[in-house]
């Protein structure tokens, strides 16, 4: 099971990160999940919203550059080692992790961590195998 995470183009200048805000906010768009890896000139803001299509054709008409990108959640035991224990079925099951990030749930005792990973279908089976929940749109939606 995957979910859609935007990859956005954003200059590195003071007030960008406010204008793409602005722009998914004014589109009614909820951001639950944010990660930003930059450069001196730019960075890629990867987010998770409550609407991929709509805030990609909003950030598109903004003048950004913006990708939609399947990524695996999971929920993850919000314990000293829970993410070291998922860590390390991937790495034994051999797929490897290009970046993660986490974010904020109210259910008690999960942390929610996005997955980018070469096989996301390959990571969600070995995460149900090992009785790791994934995390879908509604899940999200529903924070």
């Amino acid at each position: 099971m995957t979910i859609e995470q935007l990859s956005i183009f954003v200059e590195n200048y003071s007030g960008r990160l406010a204008d793409v805000a602005d722009v998914i906010g004014g589109a009614g768009i909820n951001m639950h999940a944010m990660s930003i890896a930059d450069t001196a000139d730019f960075g890629i803001l990867r987010a998770i919203v409550s609407d991929s299509r709509q805030a990609k054709e909003a950030l598109s008409s903004a003048g950004y550059v913006v990708t939609v990108t399947p990524v695996v959640a999971a929920a993850i035991q919000d314990t000293p080692g829970g993410l070291a224990k998922v860590l390390r079925i991937l790495a034994d099951a051999d797929i490897s992790i290009e970046y993660i990030y986490a974010f904020i749930t109210r259910r008690k005792g999960d942390a929610y961590v996005v997955f980018r990973v070469a096989d996301n279908e390959r990571a969600a089976a070995v995460f149900a195998e090992n009785g790791i929940r994934t995390i879908s749109a509604r899940d999200i939606d529903e924070l």
